[in-house]
């Protein structure tokens, strides 16, 4: 196994490893590192989705400033109490849920009025249970009763009030920030369980004992799922004020239309000014409690609350092993503007679904996903960097080895002529660029060793055709190579012989590129460009020296390349190369030559007369050399 094969193995097989221990924890209830950012992300999700319009079941009684106001004083006195459930009770509701905790005494013939009104009419009232280290720890177990939370102890109401009605207990689950999440259908004590009151107000308003399951709580024939420890996760309906809200003062007024409390659960909580507790959400900084209460009653009897039982967290935890070793894989395969694309487009069909899953109540994770996938992505990216660069280190360090050699015509010449070239000489020569396209590409997706065995097979097409038309090789840089014509003695056929190399090298270089495996050969392409005209020729270096021709004429036939690219053909050749090679050279006997064409060359101020020639024959055209010559 090549060792990029074995990284890319080592990384899936983390990924795999990181995600499967993350989603173990948050399947099992205890990825608490990742709560923040998830209630970060849930919220975006809620505010995405925007208001739900308001639930048909429930309604608010509200102890408000003026309801306050006009009893004179909070908390509402017990007779006042006792006349507001009686109107309400008129109105026939279908239950009564006083989130008040009702632990003290008022007067004798108040509390007992206040009793008898409960009595009379379906009703819950608080109870709130007590955590001495402020944590609601978890029964292990499991059971459809296990992992419910512990309590220390219970502050129940009075025995009178809690003889007249049900009991219900309104401790909220919130996260970090104090935002409610959830409700705890549940609560255990040493000796007995208590229910919630949104459970217990979902029961008494349809006249059926709930159904506890292992995932879901059934009331009335209607199943509702619950997460972990039996806790109904809250699907908010938008900003306060949504839940249709009765100010209590004009409930005791009679002026209000009685159908908005009429068939519907009535909650009764305080929201005057300092006197209740309250929440912030993401709809509204301030959520009074009696409101979070009231929603919780809503998504019991509508089936509207926010699913997240063992099945979510079970995709979601598939999810936290599948999507980093995917990402990692697409990332493993094509690191170029092709694979960035792809990985992208899983990350955006990921996100894409896990919205469109909120927007259909189906609370899967999204911070889970991202922090199994961020990791992994993060430090094999990183080692895929550092490695590239040692081995573009190495690469470079092969290419200055392989500069070290000079042509073997040349290297005859020097071993008779060792003061060859001492001082530069100004002569007219022949000049040729060949270069790889495609190549960093190329480097990137196959890596050093097949980029290593690319060149070996390049270098000796170039020299083969180099020495064919007595050219000499003065570079290898890389991917590409310099080539003059006129060196070691000038001839009138230099200007022929180039012309006929960069024919002979498009040729064998596209048979070449042919023979190479697809994944490689599709990467890869050549350009070719070449120009006849004065250079200088000279010695350059230190105790490594290297001969080579350096002047305007080399500039612009390295630039020729680029125009070659440009215009799709397989050779571009200067008007001034092609003139003085003559009607008989390879380019005006072998394919398709058209021309010539002015084109600017960057660097240069004036244009270029400049040919271009391709390989296949094409459709003879005004300008074809194929037609007309000169």
């Amino acid at each position: 196994m090549s060792g990029r094969r074995l990284r890319i193995c080592v990384a899936l097989l983390f990924s795999a490893l990181w995600g499967t221990a993350l989603g173990w924890q948050h399947w099992r209830g205890n990825g608490w590192l990742l709560d923040r950012l998830e209630a970060t992300m849930t919220d975006f999700r809620l505010m995405l989705r925007g208001s739900l319009p308001s639930p048909s079941t429930v309604s608010i009684v509200a102890i408000d400033d003026e309801a306050v106001r006009q009893a004179g004083g909070f908390p509402l006195p017990r007779a006042v109490l006792a006349q507001l459930v009686q109107r309400i009770a008129e109105l026939q509701p279908k239950a009564i849920a006083l989130d008040l905790l009702l632990l003290d005494p008022g007067a004798p013939d108040d509390d007992a009025a206040l009793a008898r009104t409960l009595a009379a009419t379906p009703s819950v009232i608080g109870a709130a249970a007590v955590y001495t280290t402020g944590v609601q720890t978890l029964q292990a177990g499991d059971g459809p009763l296990a992992q419910i939370p512990i309590s220390d102890r219970l502050l129940l109401p009075l025995p009178r009030f809690a003889e007249a009605a049900e009991i219900g207990i309104v401790n909220v689950m919130t996260d970090k920030s104090g935002t409610p999440r959830a409700f705890p259908m549940l609560f255990r004590t040493a000796d007995a369980i208590y229910a919630a009151m949104p459970l217990q107000a979902a029961t008494v308003a349809t006249l059926s004992d709930p159904v506890i399951a292992h995932d879901g709580i059934e009331i009335a024939g209607r199943f509702v799922p619950t997460d972990l420890g039996q806790t109904l996760p809250l699907n908010f309906y938008g900003p306060q004020g949504t839940i249709t809200t009765v100010s209590a003062a004009s409930v005791l007024a009679g002026s209000f239309p009685g159908d908005m409390l009429r068939d519907r659960v009535v909650v009764i909580g305080a929201t005057v000014t300092g006197g209740g507790d309250v929440f912030p959400t993401p709809f509204d900084p301030v959520l009074p409690g009696v409101e979070v209460i009231s929603t919780a009653i809503a998504n019991l009897l509508q089936g509207d609350a926010l699913e997240r039982d063992r099945t979510v967290r079970l995709i979601d935890a598939a999810t936290a092993v599948v999507l980093p070793v995917v990402l990692v894989g697409l990332l493993a395969w094509r690191r170029s503007a092709l694979g960035f694309a792809v990985i992208l487009t899983v990350a955006l069909i990921w996100l894409g679904s896990n919205i469109l899953a909120f927007q259909h109540n189906i609370w899967l994770s999204l911070a889970l996903p991202m922090a199994a996938a961020g990791l992994p992505l993060l430090l094999f990216g990183f080692a895929e960097i550092w490695i590239d660069r040692r081995d573009a280190q190495f690469f470079a360090n092969q290419t200055r080895l392989l500069q070290r050699f000079q042509a073997p015509a040349l290297a005859d010449y020097l071993a008779t002529n060792p003061t060859f070239l001492e001082q530069p000489v100004r002569q007219e020569a022949g000049i040729l660029f060949i270069d790889l396209t495609g190549f960093t590409g190329l480097s990137e997706v196959h890596g050093p060793t097949v980029v290593r065995e690319v060149l070996n097979s390049f270098y000796p097409i170039v020299e083969a055709a180099a020495v064919e038309c007595r050219g000499i090789i003065t570079s290898f840089a890389g991917d590409g190579a310099m080539l003059v014509f006129g060196l070691p003695a000038q001839s009138e056929a230099d200007a022929a012989n180039g012309a006929r190399c960069g024919v002979m090298l498009a040729q064998s270089t596209r048979a070449w590129i042919a023979t190479l495996p697809p994944d490689i050969g599709s990467l890869i392409s050549v350009k070719i460009g070449a120009h006849y005209g004065t250079v200088v020729l000279s010695r350059l270096g230190g105790n490594q020296q290297q001969i080579t021709a350096t002047g305007d004429t080399v500039n612009v036939a390295s630039r020729l390349m680029e125009v070659a690219a440009r215009e799709g053909a397989d050779f571009a050749i200067s008007d001034d190369l092609l003139a003085k090679a003559g009607a008989d050279s390879g380019p005006t006997r072998f394919g398709t030559l058209r021309g010539p064409r002015r084109r600017q060359i960057r660097g240069r101020a004036e244009p270029l007369q400049v040919w271009f020639w391709w390989m296949e024959q094409q459709d003879d055209r005004p300008g074809s050399r194929s037609q007309q010559q000169g």
